[in-house]
């Protein structure tokens, strides 16, 4: 009897780490998230977009593909952004200064199961659209990246040139 205790008070005690490392790693993603200051600039009013500019995310011949991968835009200028999955795997789109998108491209390899509706940057499953608002308020050069563990390190980012 003392032996079937002992099994059950281990599943149990088993069981009770899985919950506790699954809650530590969703609140340490959405704790990288909870920042309301973005470096490119700030989430953009939908009432006031000046451009609407599409991107499509795909992977061709071993690499992962933002096209178009160059886009420059004015300071003060408000882009809709219209994203289209045209791939056969999940990608996301992701606004931030080169910097930033590394530092998060390693958080993302941790918790590869992370997942992005925030207001600069979407994840989309294959064949999925989705829009992104966003208003560039500082001049300089950003990025659009896909974080997704292996997809930044296989070229699947871009560059905003924000004049």
């Amino acid at each position: 009897m003392n032996a079937i205790k002992f099994a059950l008070i281990r599943a149990a005690l088993v069981a009770s780490a899985v919950a506790l490392v699954g809650y530590v790693a969703v609140q340490q993603s959405s704790f990288a998230h909870e920042g309301h200051e973005f470096a490119a600039g700030e989430p953009g009013n939908p009432k006031r977009t000046s451009k609407t500019i599409q991107i499509t995310m795909t992977e061709r011949d071993g690499k992962m593909l933002f096209s178009p991968n160059r886009i420059e835009v004015r300071r003060g200028e408000q882009i809709k952004f219209v994203l289209t999955n045209a791939g056969y795997l999940t990608h996301e789109f992701m606004i931030a200064t080169p910097d930033e998108n590394k530092k998060h491209a390693v958080l993302m390899q941790k918790f590869p199961d992370m997942v992005h509706d925030d207001p600069n940057g979407k994840t989309l499953k294959t064949k999925e659209k989705g829009e992104l608002i966003w208003r560039f308020t500082k001049r300089g050069t950003f990025e659009f990246a896909c974080l997704i563990a292996g997809h930044y390190e296989a070229g699947m980012l871009g560059t905003i040139v924000v004049k």
